[in-house]
């Protein structure tokens, strides 16, 4: 779980920039990410829309298990 500090700082950041907020708190390769860029780029609004709810919203230790567990045939 991330500190108070830490998110009071992604959300700034995505209020700035809302790809680099998101990308701060998923990382560069996530969907989050790029779902985040498409919104920036189609409107600056929903683009800090969709980053502050992803920042608040979605855990990113819950779903990092998913990518990480090797695919047993």
């Amino acid at each position: 779980m991330a500190s108070s500090t830490e998110l009071c700082c992604e959300i700034i950041l995505a209020i700035l920039l809302p790809p680099l907020g998101v990308c701060f708190r998923h990382g560069c390769c996530s969907l989050e990410f790029f779902i985040c860029l498409v919104l920036d780029n189609l409107g600056y609004i929903p683009g800090i829309i969709y980053a502050v709810y992803v920042i608040l919203s979605v855990d990113r230790d819950r779903y990092r298990s998913d990518y990480t567990q090797p695919i047993i045939a």
